[in-house]
């Protein structure tokens, strides 16, 4: 049977007025996960680590190695929310390409569905990580500088500082609509080739879809963490030092 790729999440019920999607429940199941995994974890560290600890250890010493590479100072500050948007996005890609999403009913609706299909989650992603990024910016130049980076009284700065206020803006498009992008169109490929050939054949694209998955997060915690560094530095105070 062929299962039809629709952009807009399903809503499965409401909550009071608030609707409930496919893709919000499938955010809860993800947290869940993260957080019983978590909790494993932390009550099972050994001396001599199991196979998932030193899974977890490897993954966590690459991720703190390459903030440290940027950050520098700011990598206990930075680390733990530019990885918690790695894992948080790798498990809801990986969770996708479970069997049964796409195909489990619930009220003529599919049950679950790839968080990150869903434009409004990407959004939230990436609206998330801009207000974080300025905040951490306000923390550390203060609000007076902060501001400086915008608004000046020189009319060259002040039209820089207003097209760096356009590109706070572009990043934001950018970060959503490119992790939007790469799983919806991975869910549309999979839902076609699985139409068609059951068996053998999407193999391959299950594996191309968990490398892409796995990218798409580093490249999400990669760029938010970059934005967070550039706009934290006080390029004035740091060329006098």
């Amino acid at each position: 049977m062929e299962q039809e790729i629709v952009l807009k999440p399903e809503i499965l019920g409401f909550f009071h007025s608030f609707p409930v999607t496919n893709t919000l429940f499938t955010s809860w199941i993800v947290m869940s996960v993260i957080t019983i995994i978590t909790i494993i974890l932390a009550y099972s560290i050994k001396t001599i680590p199991g196979t998932l600890q030193s899974l977890f250890e490897i993954i966590i010493d690459t991720g703190y190695s390459t903030v440290e590479g940027l950050a520098e100072s700011k990598s206990k500050v930075f680390f733990p929310f530019v990885m918690t948007f790695f894992f948080y996005i790798l498990f809801s890609n990986l969770l996708g390409l479970f069997p049964g999403f796409g195909t489990i009913t619930f009220k003529g609706a599919p049950l679950l569905r790839s968080m990150n299909s869903d434009l409004n989650m990407t959004l939230g992603l990436a609206l998330f990580s801009a207000f974080m990024t300025h905040f951490f910016a306000i923390r550390y130049l203060g609000f007076v500088d902060y501001l400086k980076k915008w608004f000046t009284l020189n009319p060259i700065f002040l039209f820089v500082g207003i097209l760096e206020l356009i590109g706070e803006i572009t990043k934001i498009v950018s970060l959503s609509f490119r992790l939007f992008g790469n799983i919806f169109a991975g869910e549309v490929v999979l839902s076609t080739v699985s139409s068609i050939f059951a068996f053998i054949v999407p193999l391959p694209f299950y594996f191309l879809e968990i490398i892409v998955g796995f990218v798409q997060a580093a490249v999400f915690m990669m760029l938010t963490l970059v934005f967070m560094v550039i706009l934290s530095e006080k390029h004035g105070a740091e060329q006098h030092s």
